[in-house]
């Protein structure tokens, strides 16, 4: 198994407050990774922790065998659609052209190469009709696509995603699966924070179970099963029966 990612004894705190304690697990390369738990539970703290974005209390992490700096070209992030300014005044090609900058280098423009490669992008997310749109303008699913663009221009080997399918319809979650299953077959890692138990089974073939600890890390077939489902989100919520029934029925041989 080739590693993508290798987490050592990850401690992150918010103050005094532990919010990931003691993270130890590695992503083999080539999987569709479902990060789930319930809300606090750490899911988006662990990505940024491992951008560098937040400092660990203690702990090690390894990209492909190296550490982050010596990788960070090879790796993109898809924030949470909250995080960015809508109001900045740039257009939807122009975020989407932004997937280039860290390969340009100071002091040198995007190319005509580079700008083509935008185009793309914004057709393979179907948003190419809306490329003059100041990025403000655009409903929130459309806004998820143009994040989904940028990050493929990238052209990464390691995606980390928070959260891409929050606040968007049906038709835009269809494609943004689409587009990771793709990615998927051509060798690349996603890692991506989701909330619909429902879909856990369909959407991805390896999951982290996340509750502060790290409560399991390994194939969806084997390890999204009732009693991890309960050590996750605990017992007495309508969010934790329906996921028992679901992950039961998985289990049974229904659908």
């Amino acid at each position: 198994m080739t590693v993508a990612i290798k987490i050592e004894q990850l401690n992150v705190n918010y103050d005094k407050t532990p919010v990931l304690w003691d993270i130890q697990c590695e992503i083999p390369e080539g999987r569709l990774v479902g990060i789930i738990g319930p809300n606090g539970a750490g899911k988006s703290t662990l990505l940024k922790a491992l951008l560098g974005l937040i400092t660990p209390l203690s702990g090690r992490i390894e990209f492909f065998g190296q550490p982050y700096k010596k990788v960070r070209r090879r790796i993109a992030y898809v924030p949470q659609r909250s995080s960015v300014d809508w109001d900045f005044p740039i257009t939807a090609f122009e975020l989407v052209l932004m997937g280039r900058y860290g390969k340009l280098g100071l002091l040198k423009w995007p190319s005509r190469a580079d700008k083509e490669a935008a185009i793309h992008a914004l057709d393979l997310v179907g948003m190419l009709p809306f490329k003059d749109k100041q990025i403000g303008e655009l409903s929130g699913g459309q806004q998820q696509r143009l994040f989904i663009a940028r990050a493929l221009l990238q052209d990464a080997d390691l995606y980390l995603m928070d959260e891409p399918f929050a606040g968007v319809d049906m038709a835009t979650e269809k494609a943004i699966i689409a587009l990771m299953d793709k990615l998927k077959v051509q060798g690349k890692t996603l890692l991506v924070v989701h909330h619909d138990l429902a879909t856990v089974d369909n959407y991805f073939d390896w999951i982290i179970m996340l509750n502060t600890c790290l409560i399991v890390s390994g194939p969806v077939s084997e390890v999204f099963i009732p009693d991890n489902v309960v050590r996750t989100y605990g017992r007495g919520s309508a969010l934790l029966e329906e996921a028992a029934k679901l992950t039961q029925n998985k289990t049974s041989g229904l659908k």
